[in-house]
């Protein structure tokens, strides 16, 4: 028996888990993230002060930046390898639940680890705790019940045993994972026990690849089969199982063409002759034109949400049907699919080979090459500047990026305007070079991901793209790049105002409303001023970031350039014109669906109504 206190056995045993796939064996908890309060800076900062040689600590500025840089890791370790997060309790835990949903739509693992008030009420209330008139056991702690795959409040150390073995468990579960939550009271943090030694022993979770059913393998290969139009839409699902070349492989043999939703962007390169590009509403009319008349759609490894289906008004031919590959059976059994549960690099697999000798129609081919040309053609036309002088547009800052990089670069993004144009234009050139969070679009998520990633793969280029809307929502962890040497490349897109929701108001009738920043003029103070006399290079600058301005195309090659050769934390600061000109074509291919008033005063939103009746008349569910 080996007498600790609770937090330090709780350090003790994250130091020896571990991960192991195909033979590979990963830390489970590399390291922790953490902001100290009196929640957790007697329990889990002393414990981490002892095992400082065990458990690497990293020093953060918010705690939801915390958990999106440890999202952020984990994604770009597959999943297989995760970060905890420590706060204290009250504010420094309620910050932690927009970080925990985001982990958790996206089914990426994290550890949260927040201070909870005492558990022996000694003095009730404490500082910063919520009373309720209901209940005694509550705590702001239950927060994030909702957004956690799994929960427990440790209010025994003997309790941590079965919580934490739980928390590893779920947290390894190729279908389970997400945010992890085991709110710790701050006086069982400090509590000591005699804990039993096998406790601490090195133990390693196997992460699964089920293989699919064999009824339900052999009803896919024939839909296959018979299928004239088939089409695969590769999700994050392809990333997460490092089934890339699986997908490949059967591309390869069959010559079904591969489109990819936001997660699934890269699962094959920009220039394989299968790969159509972006899907849904900001896919691309290659993509999309073949999703409405295909009759049989194979989903790898994707939620089908409404930006992937167009809000169901994609898939319209009459006779569609799906097959749907998924290691969690909530998903495999969407759109009314056939279900392959299953691990989505072992079910691919055994696909191609139910599938051998099986190819496409070379009419087929040939329409979906000559589509993939033509969009070609358009994605040259938004990259192209005709003047290098001048001011560039968003699209241009993309092409003068896709000019620069490699394989090796990867690109962070997550809200905005942004995210549409990457889905339609990017090329990626490898698996993990395209990295856009849109399960939860969530603003803020770039600079602290960023960080994340470049922990997981240091030496890459790791490049987050900015908006002006998503750095005033959260610069702070510049400060932490700057801290732990980080050399995060970022480009701030300065349009003075948020440009996507701009466009989608004008779409829906609501003419821009409060989405662009102007100072307030006029009799009415309306928000019609110039814009606001702020400098976000100054303020990047002012929080240790070198920062190099671009005012025209040619002072942006140079700029990304010197950014990319830089061995420090370095932002390229670029104005793009203001919130109504930031993105130019090519146009949305397919309709979302924001409800419009049904009824109203103004022009502008009688007239997105009339539109929006129109596309909705194309919805359709999938029985």
């Amino acid at each position: 028996m080996t007498r600790l206190t609770t937090a330090q056995a709780l350090v003790r045993f994250l130091s020896h888990q571990y991960t192991e796939r195909d033979g590979r064996r990963r830390r489970l908890i590399a390291a922790t993230w953490g902001i100290f309060g009196h929640g957790n800076v007697a329990g889990i900062g002393q414990a981490l002060v002892e095992s400082a040689a065990d458990m690497p600590f990293v020093q953060g500025r918010n705690e939801q930046s915390m958990v999106h840089a440890a999202v952020g890791y984990a994604r770009q370790s597959r999943r297989l390898s995760a970060h905890a997060v420590t706060t204290s309790i009250g504010p420094g835990a309620t910050n932690l639940v927009t970080g925990a949903a985001l982990a958790t739509v996206n089914h990426l693992p994290v550890l949260l680890l927040p201070g909870d008030v005492f558990a022996t009420r000694p003095a009730d209330p404490v500082l910063q705790q919520l009373e309720v008139p209901y209940a005694g056991d509550v705590s702001v702690n239950d927060c994030l019940r909702p957004v956690s795959r799994w929960f427990d409040r440790v209010t025994r150390p003997e309790a941590l045993i079965p919580a934490a073995l739980q928390a590893m468990r779920v947290l390894s579960d190729p279908a389970q994972t997400g945010a992890v939550t085991l709110a710790l009271p701050q006086d069982v943090q400090a509590e000591a026990y005699d804990w039993p030694e096998e406790f601490f022993a090195d133990r390693v979770w196997h992460v699964r690849r089920p293989r699919p059913d064999a009824d339900a393998l052999a009803q896919a290969a024939d839909a296959v089969r018979r299928a004239r139009r088939p089409l695969i839409v590769a999700g994050g699902g392809v990333r997460h199982s490092e089934a890339e070349e699986a997908l490949r492989a059967l591309a390869d043999a069959t010559g079904i063409p591969v489109a990819s939703t936001q997660a699934g962007k890269g699962s094959l390169p920009h220039d394989h002759p299968c790969d159509i590009g972006g899907i849904g509403h900001t896919g691309t009319a290659t993509a999309d034109d073949l999703a409405r008349t295909a009759d049989l759609v194979i989903g790898v490894g994707t939620r089908w949400t409404d930006f992937t289906t167009a809000s169901s008004t994609l898939f319209a031919a009459p006779d569609v049907r799906f097959v749907n590959i998924s290691v969690a059976a909530f998903d495999a059994h969407k759109m009314s699919g056939l279900a392959l549960v299953a691990d989505a690099r072992t079910a691919l697999g055994e696909l191609a080979a139910a599938l051998a000798g099986h190819r496409v129609d070379a009419a087929y081919e040939k329409e979906y090459g000559r589509g993939k040309e033509r969009w070609e053609h358009r994605v040259d036309a938004a990259y192209a500047a005709g003047d290098e002088d001048a001011a560039p547009t968003q699209p241009q800052v993309l092409g003068a990026l896709d000019a620069l990089v490699t394989g090796d670069d990867i690109l962070i993004n997550a809200a905005g305007s942004l995210p549409g144009d990457l889905h339609k234009l990017w090329r990626a050139r490898s698996a993990d070079q395209y990295h856009v969070e849109y399960g939860y679009s969530c603003m803020g998520y770039e600079i602290p991901a960023a960080i994340g990633v470049a922990m997981a793969a240091p030496g890459r280029p790791v490049w987050a793209l900015v908006g002006d809307g998503t750095y005033l929502m959260n610069p702070t962890e510049i400060v932490t790049a700057v801290q732990e040497g980080v050399p995060i490349r970022m480009v701030i897109l300065q349009n003075h105002g948020y440009a996507s929701i701009g466009g989608l108001s004008e779409a829906v009738g609501a003419e821009r409303f409060g989405t662009d920043y102007r100072q307030r003029t006029g009799p009415g103070r309306t928000y019609t001023g110039p814009p606001l006399p702020v400098d976000l290079a100054a303020n990047a600058q002012s929080l240790g970031m070198r920062v190099i301005r671009a005012r025209t195309v040619r002072d942006l090659r140079e700029a990304l350039a010197e950014a990319r050769a830089a061995d420090a934390p370095t932002c390229v600061y670029v104005e793009t014109g203001t919130a109504d000109t930031v993105s130019g074509p090519p146009e949305a291919q397919a309709w979302w669906d924001v409800p419009v008033a049904e009824t109203a005063t103004r022009p502008s939103a009688a007239s997105a109504r009339e539109e929006y009746d129109r596309q909705v008349a194309s919805r359709r569910r999938h029985l």
